[in-house]
């Protein structure tokens, strides 16, 4: 059955509509927008009949054309498709197309050694192979990169006509930071594809700077009555000139890159230049050199690391310094790789043992954000009181606790305890003039809001606004202290030293005397971001500071029972 480009538009256009399930679509809907279409692609204004969409709708549900599409109607009023994901874009292609497609292939292929037509390289034989397959059901010979879920491709045309014809776009748009999608007018300009991912150039008003928006990105799309505004097509040709990708600074100048290639790499940037600009400055034995004159972006960034080992950035400095800091990140997110492996018998040491250190629980940007958060709090405090350990570090310094509680910390807290709460957080961070030498103890007390005359509670004292308390042994048995160390640890500048075994009960001063005096301790040394686990009845000490470097740590008390009625923790 022959079929004219102003029926294709129709199917096209009800298709298109019976998509869109964000709106229903009645039948006068779909004769309204066939009628813009056709006005839009063929200057045809005298408008659709009823009739005839409502014949076409009996057209795509028959197998004239192969479409059998799943139209139905609900309500009685409201055409929609039964199926969500159905397309008349997606059957398969009739003998007829290809034999249509087949003409258009060798009409391309007698273009392709003309220089007008260099693009079409690569394109015809893409083409071509589409039509082998379908002819001839067999695998195909070239295998195109593709994104099966990728979104937004169907709007390429509508954006294109726009373009073509200078008409204004009405958006409903939603970028990935916003909660909620937003309706603009848009002004097109260029369609941009980059790593099989489509963009569209263009402004929102003539004051305001081009802006790049993700079709996939785009919720849904009509033309405005709006008249396009003037565009210099310079400029525009001109937008991606100096970049890699697609994030343009228009007011940033491109800056000189020179790049150190290894031979293993050498050959793929050499035949296939980072940017066009591309030029090599030295060959040697061991690899090339190349210089860029481009934009420093994010694009850049991403291709230059995915030489890895092979490539080194010698300038400008500011990306040298910025390409070192990701490889360093990315080094820390495998040093900081907890699994459940290496936690599965993390209990049962620290249960035998009275304490466990857990190196890289804690990236080094992770370690810098929250020395960042720790040195402005602190450095808001009067002179000197920071000498004190700051109680209620979490309450006062609240961005700690997203950044302290992290995959990691997690994941340990569960394997020790699922029902762990946190009880007490404190931050020592102490000038090496104040660290003085602590006395081998145990931790006894524990803060509660009120004070009460309870069997089992003894020894209250009063602590700031709370109170001090030595609770039952099966309290203080029930806990975990966790010491998370944001600077390096050695004996010279306070590290603990730990008598592994001695958490089991409450030990008198005679019996600490006679341990001490006997038992050679553990002196626990850790790089900053380690995790050091230790029960509350752990015998425990440090030396005095003997070297300026400092030792930030932030000290966490959790506990999973209860107080006794009455009482609350602090």
């Amino acid at each position: 059955m022959p079929v004219n480009r102003n029926a294709l538009i129709r199917f096209k256009t009800i298709d298109n509509c019976l998509r869109n399930r964000v709106r229903r679509w009645t039948i006068d809907d779909l004769i309204e927008a066939c009628s813009e279409a056709l006005y839009e692609f063929e200057g045809i204004d005298k408008g659709v009949s009823r009739r005839t969409v409502q014949m076409d709708i009996q057209v795509m549900r028959s197998e004239k054309l192969g479409y059998q599409a799943p139209i139905i109607v609900i309500e009685k009023k409201f055409y929609t498709y039964e199926d969500p994901e159905y397309s008349i874009t997606n059957i398969p292609l009739t003998q007829q197309d290809l034999g249509k497609l087949t003409e258009v292939v060798e009409i391309l292929r007698q273009f392709k050694g003309f220089s007008h037509f260099q693009e079409l390289s690569g394109m015809v034989q893409k083409l071509e192979d589409k039509v082998h397959v379908s002819k001839t059901k067999q695998r195909p010979i070239i295998d195109l990169e593709k994104n099966d879920s990728l979104k937004g491709i169907h709007f390429i045309d509508p954006i294109y006509r726009a373009i073509q014809q200078k008409r204004c776009l009405l958006l409903e748009y939603q970028s990935f930071k916003a909660r909620n999608p937003q309706s603009f007018e848009f002004h097109p300009a260029l369609l941009k594809e980059y790593r099989n991912r489509w963009f569209v150039l263009g402004k929102r008003t003539a004051r305001k700077e081009y802006l790049l928006l993700a079709l996939d990105r785009i919720e849904s799309l009509s033309i405005s009555d709006t008249p396009l505004l003037s565009e210099d097509d310079q400029v525009v040709s001109d937008y991606f000139k100096n970049v890699v990708g697609v994030s343009v600074n228009i007011n940033e100048p491109p800056q000189t890159v020179i790049v150190q290639v290894q031979h293993q790499s050498a050959p793929y940037v050499m035949t296939k230049p980072i940017h066009h600009s591309q030029k090599i400055l030295d060959k040697t034995p061991w690899g090339i050199r190349i210089q860029l004159e481009v934009q420093l972006n994010f694009e850049l960034e991403r291709e230059l690391l995915g030489f890895g080992e092979t490539l080194r950035v010698e300038s400008p400095l500011n990306l040298r310094r910025r390409i070192y800091s990701r490889l360093m990140h990315s080094k820390d997110l495998y040093d900081c790789a907890i699994d459940e492996t290496s936690l599965k018998s993390l209990n049962a040491i620290v249960t035998n043992q009275g304490n466990h250190v857990l190196g890289n629980v804690y990236s080094t940007r992770e370690v810098n954000k929250m020395k960042m958060a720790v040195y402005k709090y602190v450095g808001d405090l009067p002179h000197g009181e920071h000498s004190a350990p700051i109680r209620n570090v979490l309450g006062k310094i609240p961005d700690l606790k997203p950044m302290l509680f992290n995959e990691n910390l997690n994941m340990i807290l569960q394997k020790l305890n699922p029902n762990l709460v946190l009880r007490k957080a404190i931050l020592f961070s102490k000038s090496y003039e104040h660290n003085w030498q602590v006395g081998w103890h145990q931790d006894l007390i524990i803060q509660t809001k009120q004070k009460a005359d309870i069997e089992g509670y003894s020894q209250w004292t009063s602590k700031e606004e709370n109170y001090g308390v030595r609770p039952p042994l099966t309290i203080l048995q029930a806990g975990f202290t966790l010491r998370i160390h944001l600077d390096d640890t050695s004996e010279k500048n306070g590290a603990l030293k730990v008598l592994s075994g001695s958490h089991k009960d409450i030990l008198s001063p005679e019996q600490i005397e006679t341990i001490t005096t006997h038992a050679q301790p553990r002196i626990c040394e850790m790089n900053s971001g380690a995790v050091h686990i230790m029960k509350p009845l752990l015998l425990h000490a440090s030396s005095k500071s003997l070297s300026k470097n400092k030792r930030r740590v932030l000290h966490l008390e959790f506990n999973s029972e209860e107080l006794a009625p009455g009482l609350e923790w602090a």
